[in-house]
């Protein structure tokens, strides 16, 4: 009896107050780790080859840079669009990783203990994991280029979610951390969107 009590006691110490905003944190981080947990233990092979080399191919916002090159090749809004996706992805690995990342330091997930197939591996960053400065990039430009030139929008934030997704499937980031990361993107898009308008305002006068 005695051992069991003490067993619940030292349950509850560890445990937050129900309600409170570190409770409420704890059960964000475990409903993070579950999905991250489900992701690695479901099988799909014919899938793992192709999310890992799209998560490489993200590395350095590639994928973007290489968009973006093929849009700035079109006079009119695809350069624009190039130029507007291009200001955003400066800003969210700007934001991502000199201010993110060093404020949060949250390690990265444990690979080996959650059994992330090897054939999904990409190489673990030293970088903390939040937020994902892939997920970040990819969506900056998606929604900064997709709002200037709209018939690129679905196809863009399609690949931006892919990016996003490859980066939990390969086991370097929680799902948290995409989704923060997403969040980030947004804010950096909308960011290069008002001081592209403030700069080319005069312009257009």
């Amino acid at each position: 009896m005695t051992g069991t009590t003490e067993s619940a006691i030292g349950t509850t110490d560890g445990a937050a107050p129900p309600g409170s905003v570190r409770a409420v944190l704890q059960d964000l981080r475990a409903v993070d780790g579950a999905v991250y947990a489900a992701v690695a233990a479901t099988p799909t092979p014919t899938l793992d080859t192709a999310l890992r080399r799209l998560s490489h191919a993200a590395d350095h916002s590639k994928i973007s840079f290489a968009v973006a090159a093929a849009l700035a090749l079109v006079p009119g809004r695809p350069r624009r669009a190039a130029l507007a996706g291009v200001g955003a992805v400066a800003v969210a690995s700007a934001t991502a990783n000199l201010l993110g990342k060093r404020l949060v330091r949250r390690q990265r997930p444990d690979r080996e203990a959650a059994r992330v197939v090897v054939g999904r591996h990409v190489p673990m960053p030293d970088s903390a994991s939040f937020p994902s400065g892939h997920t970040a990039s990819a969506v900056a430009f998606a929604t900064a280029a997709g709002v200037v030139l709209p018939p690129a929008a679905v196809p863009l934030q399609i690949l931006a979610m892919a990016v996003g997704y490859s980066r939990v499937h390969t086991g370097v980031h929680y799902p948290g951390d995409v989704a923060a990361g997403a969040v980030l993107g947004i804010a950096s898009a909308a960011a290069s969107l008002v001081v592209g308008a403030s700069l080319t305002a005069p312009k257009e006068k």
